[in-house]
This record gives C-alpha cells, sequence and structure tokens, in this order.
C-alpha cells in the first residue's frame, strides 16, 4: 500500500472484470489495490482505506460457499460503492432481501434514473434512460433500512440504491465495462462527489517515490535485472538506473525469437542511448535447437522458460557481489497470483511469459513496476524519456515468436515470419494505422497451398495476419482494415518473403472470458 495517497480498496469477489474498475479509478488519479475478499478484514485496519469499492462476482449469495465478508467494512464509516454481487451482498448482510428464479439481466440495459443524486451527476435527467452493462441472475427484491432507490431498469427494481446517511451505495451493473456509456462518470462521481478524494496519483508523483524506494531497499547492494527487450523490463531497467546508476547491470538473452530488428534496436538503446550496463547474450543457435521438432505449444513454452533461466543464470553469477533481481512484473500478474476465486492462473499465464526464476538463485526481487497496469507503465516510460515509439509497441509475447509459429519450429520458418511481420507492421505505420491498433502480428500457418507465381507453380506457406482492437485489454475485436492497406500489405508479403503464396486476415473476436490471441 502506497501511504503517500489515500487508497482506495478494491474487494474482489472473482469477477473477470475486477482489474477494469482498478484501471477506471486509476485513471481518475486516484491511488487503488485488489485484495481478495477472505483478506480484507485483516488488512483493513493497517490499509486505512479512503474509500472501498465491492466487486462484482459469478457467485450467489444464496449459495452456501458463496464469498462472503461480514459487517466490519459496512461499520468503517468510509464511502462505499458495491458493484452487482457486491449489492446483492450489501444487501443480504445489511438485511435486504436477495431472490433467485427471476428472469436474469445479461448485456446492455437501460438505466432509468429515478432521483437526482450526486452518483449521476452529468448523466441523464431523472426519468430519463442511461445504457449500461448488466450480468445478473439473482434480483434484489426488498433493499435495507436506510437505503433508496435512484435507479431502476426492467430486470432490476433496485438497479441503483443509496444510503447518503451511511455513505454506501449499491449498482446492479457494471460502471467499470466500456458498455456502460458513462460508466467512468460514475467512478468519477462516487470517488470525487461522495468520497472525496483528491485524485494526486500521477506518474511523476509515483516516478520520484519509487526512486526512493528502490534506493531504500538497495543500498549499495547490485541489481541484475533480466532484460526481455519488451516494455516492462525496459521501463524498469530505465527506471531503477536513474535510482542507482551502475548499480545495475542487464542481462539481454537473445532467443533468436525476437521481432526482426528487435535486438539490435535493444541493445543500441541500453548501451548507446542510457548507458547502461548491458550483458547480451546471443543464445539464438541454443533455443533454436532445443525447439527443433516440438510442436506442442506448452512444451515450447517450457522449454524456452527452462532454457531461459539456465543461460540467465549463468550469466547472472559472472556478475561479482549480485544481491538482487529486477523484474518487470505488473499489477495485474499480482492480482492473478492471488485471485478471489482461484482457477488456471498459472497456467494462463505461461501463455504470455517464460517463467519466473528458481529459489536456489537466493536474490531478493526489485519489482518498481507491480503497483502498475500496462497503460501506466506506458505513461511512466514516456515520464522517463523513453520515445513514445518505444514504448507504444503492441504487446509481445514471453516465449517470442515460437507460439505465433504453430507446428515445428525451425530456423527457416523464424526467418520468413520476422520478414512478414516487419512488412505488415510497416505498412500499417505508413497508414498511419498503428496506434489505432492494440495489438498487430503475423502467424505462419502449418498449411501449404498450391499457387501461380509469374509462369510458375507454387506450393509455400499460408500467412495470416491479425490485428485486434481494445480498450481495455479484457475483450477484443478485429480491427477493420482498408481493402487497400491489407492489398498492399499482401502483395508486399508475397512478393518479397520467399516462402509465402497466400496471406488470409483473422477476423475472430475476442470476448469476454477467453484467454488469448497470440
Amino acid at each position: 500500500m502506497n501511504p503517500a495517497h489515500q487508497p482506495v480498496l478494491i474487494v474482489d469477489f472473482g469477477s473477470q472484470v475486477t482489474q477494469l474498475i482498478a484501471r477506471r479509478v486509476r485513471e481518475a488519479g486516484v491511488y487503488c489495490e485488489i485484495h481478495p475478499f477472505d483478506k480484507v478484514e485483516a488488512l483493513v485496519d493497517a490499509f486505512q482505506p479512503a474509500a472501498i469499492i465491492l466487486s462484482g462476482g459469478p457467485a450467489s449469495v444464496l449459495e452456501d460457499d458463496s464469498p462472503r465478508i461480514g459487517t466490519k467494512l459496512f461499520a468503517l464509516g468510509v464511502p462505499m460503492l458495491c458493484v452487482c454481487y457486491g449489492e446483492q451482498l450489501l444487501c443480504d448482510v445489511l438485511g435486504g432481501t436477495v431472490e433467485g428464479g427471476h428472469a436474469g439481466e445479461f448485456g446492455r440495459a437501460e438505466l432509468t434514473i429515478a432521483k437526482d443524486h450526486a452518483l449521476f451527476q452529468g448523466l441523464a435527467g431523472v426519468g430519463e434512460l442511461e445504457t449500461v452493462w448488466m450480468s445478473h441472475g439473482d434480483r434484489v427484491t426488498a433493499i435495507p433500512d436506510g437505503f433508496e432507490i435512484i435507479g431502476t431498469s426492467t430486470g432490476a427494481p433496485f438497479a441503483a440504491i443509496a444510503d447518503d446517511d451511511r455513505r454506501i451505495y449499491g449498482v446492479q451493473f457494471h460502471p467499470e465495462v466500456v458498455h456502460t456509456v458513462n460508466g467512468a462518470k460514475i467512478y468519477r462521481n462516487f470517488l470525487f462527489n461522495l468520497a472525496g478524494l483528491k485524485g494526486d496519483w500521477t506518474m511523476a508523483a509515483f516516478r520520484q517515490e519509487m526512486i526512493a524506494k528502490i534506493r531504500a531497499q538497495v543500498g549499495k547492494g547490485r541489481v541484475i535485472c533480466g532484460l526481455s527487450g519488451g516494455v516492462d523490463s525496459s521501463v524498469a531497467a530505465v527506471l531503477i538506473h536513474e535510482a542507482i546508476g551502475d548499480q545495475l547491470t542487464c542481462v539481454y538473452v537473445d532467443t533468436g525469437l525476437m521481432r526482426l530488428g528487435e535486438s539490435e534496436q535493444v541493445v543500441s538503446l541500453f548501451r548507446n542511448h542510457y548507458n547502461i550496463p548491458l550483458v547480451h547474450v546471443d543464445a539464438s543457435d541454443l533455443f533454436l535447437d532445443a525447439l527443433e521438432g516440438v510442436s506442442d505449444p506448452e512444451t515450447k513454452r517450457k522449454t524456452i522458460g527452462k532454457l531461459f533461466i539456465d543461460v540467465f543464470d549463468t550469466e547472472s553469477a559472472k556478475i561479482d557481489g549480485a544481491e538482487f533481481l529486477a523484474q518487470g512484473t505488473l499489477y495485474p500478474d499480482v492480482v492473478e497470483s492471488v485471485s478471489a476465486r482461484g482457477g488456471p492462473s498459472a497456467v494462463i499465464k505461461s501463455h504470455h511469459n517464460v517463467g519466473g526464476l528458481p529459489d536456489y538463485m537466493k536474490l531478493k526481487l526489485v519489482e518498481p513496476l507491480r503497483e502498475l497496469f500496462k497503460d501506466e507503465v506506458r505513461v511512466l516510460g514516456v515520464e522517463l524519456g523513453l520515445h513514445a515509439d518505444f514504448v507504444g509497441r503492441h504487446p509481445f509475447p514471453g516465449p517470442g515468436l515460437a507460439i505465433r509459429i504453430p507446428g515445428e519450429i525451425t530456423r527457416e520458418k523464424v526467418a520468413v515470419l520476422q520478414q512478414a511481420d516487419a512488412i505488415y507492421l510497416d505498412e500499417i505505420r505508413k497508414a498511419g494505422l498503428y496506434d489505432k491498433i492494440w495489438q498487430a502480428f503475423a502467424v505462419l500457418l502449418p498449411v501449404k497451398t498450391v499457387g501461380v507465381m509469374g509462369d510458375a507453380r507454387t506450393y509455400e506457406n499460408v500467412l495470416a495476419l491479425r490485428a485486434v482492437t481494445s480498450t481495455d485489454g479484457m475483450t477484443a475485436d478485429f480491427f477493420e482494415f482498408p481493402w487497400d492497406v491489407l492489398g498492399k500489405t499482401a502483395t508486399r508479403i508475397i512478393n518479397e518473403v520467399r516462402g509465402v503464396n497466400r496471406v488470409v486476415y483473422d477476423v475472430t473476436s475476442k470476448p469476454p472470458g477467453t484467454i488469448e490471441w497470440e
């Protein structure tokens, strides 16, 4: 917990969009943390929240084993906003009634504003409609004493309730998702109009606070940073170097699976621009030899992870006096590791990471980004002087291109994909579309087709292009490419990349609840 700011405590009941609540709060300039429902009563006295938000969740308060909290949080006297399952729980705990067996509400719904209230300042007027996102099967049928109705919907007669004396508020819908049109305003109204918070969470303040914290933690010790070449570890390294200078040494393990020219860019940035001590290990032959004949995607990830640790361990042993290991751990990683409802987080995370370092290394962790979301890391990177083009790069998975080559990996396939991917991104940038797309990449499919190029018949690979838009990383939709840009891209790839004779565009969306899009 960051004591320099008025902290908001978000109580997680297992909703897949709990992290979006934190993002909305952070976007308003307010510091917050997510903690599981079964841990909050033990930590709340030390945390001293300035406000509390109860998340939604997949359970029913009518179930015997449903996630619950007692009356302690409700009795603290701090402002509370209870969302979806949170509203049903507040009614159940404080003397209202929740019933099953009614028609649920899922998806877009219309909220009728029933009262002029500070929670809805700047929204529709009394009797008018607001578009919101509902996701509930049970229904509140009676609210506790002291509460009043401030909003209704067809399937939720108590869609928004308020007790201004106790400063406790409940909404049956999800203001954090983009489908609730004015959801961000509702959170700001709660934070500023009702909770009276200052909104002093800025990257400039975070930068100075974290530099002081790193110096206090490390002292005169030496720090090793495992540099992946991605945005997170790069920003972490630059921040730590600003704090302790040459006490930091970065180790960059080049797996041979990066995008075209990316290794050279990373080495140049750290050695020439920032003058940060950097050990560059070209282990591409080691990784590509180990992946020969491997087709299973999970085996690929685990192979890459083990080799990465082995190489990093070998290089780290050469650095005298190293006591600390720096990592680009982000807040979503921390939250996933303590999920309120459990789940296959370890397996899911392996899709995006190459694995942690073993305990025998005996290094103490320095994780300066563990309080930040991805978009906040990008803002911090710009604050530290990293070029916007570098920190604004599309997300890239830890195992690199290995998971964008379904089936067996060969040096030839990697070379083909690197060239094709570089052309794809080049055309996106030339068309001014790069910043409108959340993630774009090419995939070399394990399929060959017959084609004709000039007067010759060919039998070559099929390449898939993917581009998705997203506002939060939780859901994504395919990007509607202008046909002329797609056509130009496909023509260049087929003409310039030997080994590809067909290009297709993937229009699959990523609905809520799905895992990955690599």
